[in-house]
């Protein structure tokens, strides 16, 4: 017996059958019973998501032989030769291969006869916005002014390639995508039906892969059926699939948290080594964490923003918490940086690793070497004390403080600030201390980062700032944030060493080892 392929087997045959449209079927049903039927139809939306065989069903439901009806027999000789596509009297025609005024013109010719045995005549033009503006234009009187016994419906994913003068004569119906919810449950109905023996994880992975896309769903799992004997487990669709299996993403924020740089960077050579795209990783990052925004706006409660299972919107919640809504964004940031990185260098571990590094150290290198200072300082004084008494140097509120003191204290005052509230840090990443006057300090900032100058002159973050300067310095200082042109050209400067860099590297084929 000749195998049929899941997609096709569980086309729905009736409009109930249809998955996530009910806001279409709903309204189809009512003008079906009513037998206010407009002439012709436009079906918009992505693919895989019911357009054709809703058009299918529809003719069926116009022309079964027990009458217009929502619910058609599948029995009589119309309903049979529309589901096997050899009906005289539905005629469905391929937009993209038929798609010169040549076929519109026979098409016109042909619309003129009456059916051979149905009740209506009805032509589904799929991927209509193929068709020429020369086609659009010939087909235009004919839609206008059809034969009572002709219906046309439309199936397009491009709806706004359809010429208006088309889209204005026919009743629009957008599709949307399935849900990973509906489209869950619709797959275990079949793997129950099929005996296909498949973990509940796995129905969720082949959800999200298939991107709202019903049809490529089934097809997924129409593979992994033949994949292995056994029950399907989360490794087998990862591993067929070649995606970011969920676990490695809650996995990398965990890490994240722990500010474990070794361990996360170990994972990410795990991802790269089993032959996953950095691409996809990132933009699964992305996703992983626009997740995180939305249950930290919605504090964890039911959202139609989140189409996900329970057990992992209860996981992306717990997470959350560790984060601020500032280090969340900055997040995207990095990753989208990553991003851009990937399209200019050859090597795709390099911009991964680097945005990992910005992540869990989002402060100037410069610190490092603050770091050193630090300790050499105590180590001179713990020598000193030996022979004699060290005096502090103290300064009360009022006294003044030089412009070159802050600077040489800058690395320390952003290091300080990651261990009080990182994201404040990671805004004055190119930030710099430019002028101290009247106890203000003017802090400069490139000229492209107005949204990063609005966030620190917050209240709560200003005052961060002046708590730990004063930490640091002994100085109380009142904190004014200008944009300027001088640290924009350092930023550019920046920019331009780096282009240099990855062009001599690929002039003389090398690479960074350090």
């Amino acid at each position: 017996m000749t195998y049929i392929a899941l997609a096709r087997k569980y086309r729905p045959q009736k409009l109930d059958e249809v998955v996530g449209q009910e806001h279409i079927t709903k309204i189809l049903k009512n003008a079906i019973v009513s037998g206010r039927l407009h002439h012709a139809f436009l079906f918009s939306g992505p693919r895989g998501v019911g357009k054709t065989s809703t058009a299918r069903i529809l003719a069926k439901s116009l022309n079964c032989k027990e009458g217009s009806t929502v619910n058609p027999c599948q029995k009589c000789s119309s309903c049979l030769e529309i589901s096997e596509n050899r009906s005289m009297d539905v005629i469905e025609i391929d937009g993209a291969s038929n798609r010169g005024i040549d076929e519109i013109r026979n098409l016109r010719e042909n619309v003129k006869f009456a059916p051979a045995s149905s009740k209506f005549k009805i032509y589904i033009i799929d991927e209509v916005h193929m068709l020429t503006t020369e086609a659009f234009n010939a087909l235009l009187k004919t839609l206008e002014e059809p034969p009572s016994f002709v219906k046309f419906i439309f199936a397009t994913t491009q709806a706004h390639k359809v010429l208006a003068t088309i889209s204005s004569r026919c009743q629009r119906f957008d599709f949307r995508k399935i849900s990973i919810l509906e489209m869950i449950d619709h797959l275990s109905k079949i793997s129950r039906a099929e005996n296909i023996s498949i973990e509940k994880d796995v129905l969720f992975t082949v959800a999200k892969a298939s991107d709202g896309s019903l049809r490529d769903a089934e097809s997924i799992l129409d593979q992994l059926s033949h994949f292995t004997k056994d029950k399907i487990n989360s490794k087998d669709a990862i591993s067929v699939l070649g995606i970011i299996d969920n676990d490695i993403l809650f996995d990398f924020t965990a890490r994240l948290i722990k500010k474990d740089l070794s361990g996360i960077l170990g994972l990410c050579d795990e991802v790269i080594n089993q032959g996953k795209d950095a691409g996809i990783f990132i933009n699964s990052l992305i996703e992983h964490f626009r997740n995180l925004m939305v249950v930290k706006v919605t504090k964890g409660s039911k959202t139609k923003l989140l189409d996900l299972p329970d057990e992992i919107r209860k996981m992306l919640f717990e997470q959350s918490n560790s984060f601020e809504l500032e280090e969340i964004f900055r997040a995207f940031n990095i990753f989208i940086q990553t991003q851009e990185m990937q399209k200019r260098f050859d090597s795709v571990r390099i911009p991964l690793e680097i945005s990992v590094i910005k992540l869990i150290n989002p402060v100037n290198s410069e610190i490092s070497l603050a770091k050193k200072k630090d300790e050499l300082k105590i180590s001179v004084a713990t020598k000193t004390q030996k022979t004699k008494v060290i005096v502090e140097d103290t300064r009360d509120e009022s006294s003044s403080i030089d412009i070159q003191e802050i600077k040489d204290n800058w690395p320390k005052i952003i290091n300080d600030l990651t261990k009080v509230k990182m994201s404040v840090a990671s805004y004055l990443e190119h930030a710099q201390p430019m002028e101290v006057k009247n106890n203000i300090l003017n802090i400069g900032l490139p000229k492209d980062m107005a949204f990063s100058k609005e966030f620190l002159e917050a209240k709560d973050n200003n005052k961060v700032l002046e708590d730990v300067i004063f930490s640091v310095t002994n100085a109380k200082l009142r904190i004014k944030f200008l944009l300027s042109e001088n640290i924009q050209q350092k930023k550019q400067e920046f920019e331009e060493i780096e282009a240099d860099l990855k062009n001599a590297l690929d002039t003389f084929g090398g690479r960074i080892v350090s």
